[in-house]
């Protein structure tokens, strides 16, 4: 990467406003805090707004006052007005969720930070390496272009970014460049047993139990190469489970000996039903999510469908299926 075209940018403009994709996970967090930390030492003012608060989960990861969530925290009438919009961990307007209209209405120049394949035009300069396991990697190595250290608070929100990203470095995404940018982490205070403790072991008994009686309904087909669950409004009220505690559900559904392919569906309160989707090589999940205007990786990709639940799910349930003999098909045919 290139990044003296961002030191051009930084250089030339004062003040800077962060953004992520819905629902942020570790890695679009962290990238967001790392950055922060970036511009903050090189002078300049920064505001980070996601459309949705962090999870629960992940509230090592929000600092009193600096993370701010539309609608709540901050109005759309009152977002600062800024020279930069940087748009991190993902490149799709529908990821952004209420934050689109705020950046497509603003005056400010874009900048697009992200790895993920899927990509659609925002009119920024786009800083995209779709080699790099994590937007972390990325905001890890423009620190070091500009010869910035991250203290030891960043460096553990950082590690967090890349380790979650990775599924804690067990992803075919795991590079050398990967475990070398995190061991400088570690060098400037990153503590991985500390990070995951507080991401893993620290479920509330209602995510717990959600999992239970989720798991419990799993299906499978084809031949066990598809395996999924699904997640409906009554499971979420009689658990006092929310949106969030179904995260790594459908990692679960991966474990499935012989399984290729897995999704999980979950009816989220506005009746829209969120896919999180995961395979193994050489399917694509990603170029699938971009048929119902989701996108991410290859291996592991998100989409947000219209209910009812039972549509939604059939509509995925079949896309999955195509898949699976398409890529049969060009198996047999290049064999």
């Amino acid at each position: 990467m290139d990044w003296t075209i961002l030191k051009k940018v930084i250089d030339e403009n004062d003040s800077f406003l962060i953004t992520s994709h819905v629902r942020p996970d570790a890695d679009a967090l962290g990238s967001e805090l790392g950055l922060r930390a970036i511009l903050l030492a090189l002078g300049k003012k920064v505001s980070i707004i996601n459309a949705s608060a962090p999870p629960a989960n992940l509230s090592f990861m929000n600092p009193p006052g600096v993370i701010l969530k539309l609608n709540d925290t901050v109005t759309k009438a009152n977002v600062p007005k800024t020279d930069v919009v940087v748009i991190v961990d993902t490149s799709a307007w529908q990821q952004l969720g209420n934050m689109a209209e705020v950046i497509q209405a603003s005056a400010a120049k874009r900048v697009v930070i992200d790895h993920h394949v899927s990509s659609d035009e925002m009119g920024a300069i786009d800083l995209k390496d779709v080699t790099a396991a994590a937007t972390g990697e990325l905001i890890c190595e423009a620190a070091e272009a500009f010869g910035i250290e991250f203290d030891e608070d960043t460096a553990n929100w950082l590690y967090a970014a890349i380790a979650t990203d990775t599924g804690w470095f067990r992803f075919p995404s795991t590079t050398s460049r990967t475990m070398r940018i995190s061991a400088a982490l570690i060098d400037r205070g990153a503590s991985p047993h500390y990070v995951f403790n507080l991401v893993h072991e620290q479920s509330s008994l209602s995510r717990v139990r959600l999992g239970g009686r989720v798991l419990g309904r799993t299906q499978s087909e084809a031949e066990g190469r598809l395996v999924w669950v699904q997640v409906d409004a009554k499971d979420m009220s009689e658990t006092g489970a929310v949106p969030s505690d179904t995260e790594g559900l459908v990692n679960q559904c991966l474990t499935v000996a012989g399984s290729e392919a897995a999704f999980i569906a979950v009816e989220l309160q506005t009746s829209q039903i969120k896919f999180s989707l995961r395979c193994r090589y050489p399917h694509d999940v990603a170029a699938l999510a971009q048929q119902f205007s989701g996108g991410g990786h290859k291996l592991a990709s998100g989409a947000t469908l219209s209910g009812p639940l039972n549509v939604a799910v059939e509509r995925m349930r079949t896309a999955f299926l195509e898949m699976l003999k398409k890529n049969d098909t060009v198996v047999e045919t290049t064999g």
